[in-house]
């Protein structure tokens, strides 16, 4: 294929989606001939800064380098998180940029969402290259700590989950169902999270820590945009950037961390299998993403790969929060096996729910047949066939879930760019059941015949039953230091 000038041979094109444009492998591409060098810095929290370095093609490739550096710029936010992007080495590219990222313009969402994290203004800033920040980046180390009573607290967006752990042994655990991203009373998650500690302390002579699991992203121990609330004013934020401490204080005098839920699900990898580095892929109502690093810290990073490009197919599906097209979040989530659903031939019924839609699709894999699919056109056989077409429909399901394999094995590239890749654990409701196999099996062989160097390096898995022993409250259990 050929990308605004920049020639692309995929041998492995998603089955169900043939428009798709894998960003990674079109990077490596651009890049093979671009000479001009660019910068960009990205600040966010304390000072912290994160330096990319690339290059931009000569000037004859103007739609080529716009596209690049913008998309580009996109992936590097999103990865890291920050309220500052400076750029130098294109100012020209970068001038057409700078006037996507204000209020009311393209990137609304993304400098809404950064301004709301960082309860500061958005700056994007062209500077020349001596003037570029320098870099100010610091892993840190989080986790991994067993000795001790503490309790382990996964904040999940239906359910909750907590357990006792006294010196890496689990001794009570329980789920509780709730629904907190419908609440406007910030109380109702406080008292949720509180009585989840309490419960957990019951089973314990003592407790020395606490950690926590939680949607969003965060400052220190502080929620600053979580679906967890949702429904929470702005105006009564402040209740919320509290609200595990407030909870941690009633317990007692307990040193207390709260971490992303997908750096957690890293953690429980790197814990449960004893290797390093980790990333976690969490594919559910949306994408999310987890890293431990060679040392098993985390980077600081915001990981938030659901609204992070991978596909530059700019009439793909646009991702209904952000609003952008070709993000992770409509690639590696249930959004995404509905969306490919016709293109099985598979037609949901439109009044189910999105996680009945992907429910029913995964019980045609499980030769579960129900009335919430029909062939999309008319069977061959009518008008004696039953209606269903049990084996097209079964084909069908297969089909999106090797198409979602195959990009992620092309998305895997990107994601190399970035970080060091080499165990790779996908979890989420998206890859449970045999869609899961399907998917990693075909992520793998997709791997081996096009990325035979990559494949060789990195390790694409499901959690086996050692990890799901460890689990997310039982690895967020791990995160603070006891007090010696």
């Amino acid at each position: 294929m050929n990308y605004l000038g920049i020639e692309l041979n995929v041998k492995n094109i998603p089955e169900l989606d043939r428009d798709f444009i894998p960003m990674g492998p079109w990077m490596i591409e651009y890049e093979k001939e671009a000479s001009r060098p660019v910068g960009i810095a990205i600040e966010r929290e304390e000072g912290k800064v994160t330096v990319f370095e690339t290059k931009l093609r000569g000037e004859e490739y103007e739609e080529a380098n716009l596209r690049y550096l913008e998309r580009y710029i996109k992936f590097c936010l999103w990865t890291v998180g920050g309220w500052k992007v400076t750029v130098c080495g294109c100012d020209r590219e970068a001038l057409k940029v700078k006037e996507d990222y204000v209020l009311g313009s393209a990137r609304d969402f993304d400098v809404d969402f950064m301004m709301n994290t960082y309860e500061r203004p958005f700056e994007f800033e062209i500077c020349a290259p001596e003037d570029l920040p320098e870099a100010n980046d610091e892993d840190k180390s989080v986790g991994g700590h067993l000795e001790g009573c503490r309790i382990g607290f996964d904040a999940g967006g239906s359910d909750r989950k907590v357990s006792a752990v006294i010196d890496g042994e689990t001794v009570y655990s329980e789920e509780v169902v709730w629904h907190p991203k419908l609440s406007e009373d910030i109380s109702y998650q406080y008292e949720g999270i509180l009585d989840s500690f309490r419960t957990a302390a019951s089973k314990m002579p003592r407790v020395d820590g606490i950690g926590v699991s939680t949607a969003g992203v965060l400052i220190g121990n502080a929620p600053m945009v979580s679906s967890i609330f949702l429904k929470i004013d702005r105006k009564d934020w402040d209740q919320v950037k509290t609200v595990y401490d407030r909870a941690a204080a009633e317990i007692g005098d307990v040193p207390i961390v709260v971490a992303n839920d997908g750096d957690v699900t890293a953690l429980a990898g790197a814990m449960s299998m004893g290797v390093a580095p980790v990333m976690g892929i969490a594919m559910g109502t949306s994408e999310a993403g987890g890293y431990v690093n060679g040392d098993r810290n985390v980077l600081g990073w915001f990981n938030e790969l659901a609204f992070a490009p991978v596909d530059l197919n700019d009439k793909s599906m646009a991702d209904p929060w952000s609003g952008d097209t070709g993000v992770g979040a409509t690639y590696f989530s249930q959004d995404s096996v509905i969306k490919l659903a016709p293109a099985a031939g598979i037609a949901l019924d439109e009044n189910l729910a999105p996680a009945e839609k992907l429910k029913v699709v995964q019980d045609i894999l499980e030769g579960r047949i129900s009335d919430g699919a029909q062939p999309a056109q008319a069977c061959d056989a009518a008008p004696t066939c039953d209606g269903h077409c049990g084996l097209k429909l079964l084909i069908g399901a297969r089909r999106i879930f090797e198409t979602i394999g195959t990009y992620l094995a092309h998305t895997l590239v990107l994601y190399g760019l970035f970080y060091d890749l080499k165990h790779v654990l996908i979890l989420g409701r998206v890859a449970s059941g045999i869609g899961g196999e399907i998917l990693v099996n075909q992520c793998n062989m997709v791997l081996k015949d096009e990325y035979p160097e990559l494949a060789e390096k990195i390790n694409v898995m499901l959690p086996d039953e050692k990890m799901r022993r460890v689990g997310q409250s039982m690895a967020a259990a791990s995160l603070p230091e006891i007090r010696k």
